[in-house]
């Protein structure tokens, strides 16, 4: 999940933007050439995990705060390039700052977006930012050429599962994506009919589940959930003959499966990440999640290696540990990880550790969390961050605003309740 934009040092405002990082969103209003700065972070995208990482909220506020127009990121979307760079991901920021500047009130944004919907090389992105904004005036007459250049996968990916107007009255007008919505929706009702227990699992043997997982054919996925619904101990032998393997769909379902379990896992995960094998990874995840003090040597040594390598994704299961044990020792390696890391993804567990270990320190990284690009970090700011002038002001506009992730909203509307 690597991105090759370079990234500047984020002692810098540029490289504070790039990182999403809340500090920078509050003084970028003071800043000569800040909004030249955004304009850059739009065009070269500078996440590094693209499905995992949030910017687009965060660049269309500052553009929103900035006063900046829309133009320079139109003339992005079409670019000479836009046709022959392979890199689908070349617009998807730029789409989705648009689309959210739509949801902060600038209609002018919808603009560029639709043309591009129209235009563009990856014109299938811009239409589905349009069916989510829920507007059918945004999207009048684009049914028509839905419905040309998409086949009947296409469609499916198009159509959401909740109720959107954006299709109802595409549908109204066109057969094919009104036979998309209706297989949809049969779809929805299969899926709840799946979720109703079939009848046998519970008749099967462990013995027979752990042959037909290890089959690694039709079944094994079923075989691996129940065993993992039983939390049965060979599950986690099962792990050592999958998991150092090349990655896998069945190496996958153990891990999945594996979150059921406890601290009866204890014993087998801390033999997992000592040895640093195939199984290391999942043995600090379940460190992290159930380990007890005298595993704080081990995550420390985990997290110290992870920030010296610049490894952010590494420094994840140990940082969510080392926070629930409320290990002190930690908080000097967290707030260079809160600073430094180029995985914003990782922040809102680096604010959930601040807190646990440092109630007091963590108070300045909660109210710059306020502005930050990632809602899990917004969320937990909303929670915890002391009541000021500034901070209630913040907490508002949070509640209120409608491109806003529901949980921060709700987060933000519980602080501000007498």
């Amino acid at each position: 999940m690597s991105n090759d934009v370079m990234l500047e040092s984020a002692s810098t405002l540029h490289g504070q933007l790039q990182r999403g990082l809340g500090r920078a969103a509050r003084r970028a209003a003071d800043k000569p050439g800040a909004g030249e700065y955004v304009y850059a972070c739009v065009r070269s995208d500078p996440r590094w995990d693209r499905q995992c990482e949030s910017r687009r909220l965060y660049y269309a506020r500052l553009m929103v705060d900035l006063e900046l127009p829309v133009g320079p990121v139109a003339e992005h979307l079409f670019a000479p390039s836009d046709h022959t760079d392979p890199d689908e991901w070349r617009v998807d920021l730029a789409l989705g700052v648009l689309a959210d500047l739509v949801r902060l009130s600038r209609r002018e944004a919808a603009g560029p977006l639709r043309r591009y919907a129209e235009e563009g090389a990856q014109w299938f992105d811009a239409v589905a930012e349009l069916i989510d904004l829920e507007d059918p005036s945004l999207a009048v007459g684009l049914d028509a050429l839905v419905a040309a250049r998409c086949d009947d996968a296409d469609l499916a990916l198009l159509v959401p599962g909740r109720y959107n107007p954006v299709i109802e009255a595409w549908a109204a007008r066109q057969p094919r994506v009104a036979d998309a919505l209706a297989r949809q929706r049969e779809a929805g009702r299969a899926a709840r009919r799946a979720m109703v227990p079939s009848p046998g699992k519970d008749a099967q043997s462990e013995a027979e589940l752990l042959d037909l997982a290890r089959r690694r054919g039709e079944g094994s996925i079923a075989a691996i959930f129940e065993l993992g619904r039983r939390r049965t101990l060979a599950l986690l032998d099962l792990a050592e003959e999958l998991l150092p393997q090349r990655p896998s769909r069945f190496g996958g379902a153990v891990c999945r499966a594996l979150r059921e379990y406890g601290p009866e896992t204890l014993p087998r995960a801390r033999m997992w990440a000592a040895q640093r094998g195939g199984c290391a990874d999942m043995g600090l995840r379940i460190l992290a999640r159930y380990g007890t003090r005298q595993d704080i040597p081990l995550l420390m040594d985990e997290l110290n290696a992870a920030v010296a390598r610049r490894d952010w994704a590494d420094a994840a299961s140990p940082i969510e540990g080392l926070g629930r044990l409320r290990a002190g020792e930690a908080v000097p390696l967290l707030k260079t990880a809160w600073t430094e890391s180029t995985y914003a993804y990782l922040r809102p567990r680096i604010l959930t550790a601040l807190t646990r270990t440092a109630p007091h320190t963590a108070e300045s990284y909660a109210v710059e969390g306020l502005w930050d690009c990632e809602e899990g970090v917004r969320a937990e700011a909303a929670r915890t961050a002391p009541l000021t002038g500034e901070t209630s002001l913040r907490l508002q506009r949070l509640h209120h605003d409608g491109a806003e992730d529901p949980g921060v909203r709700a987060a933000a509307g519980a602080r501000m309740m007498p």
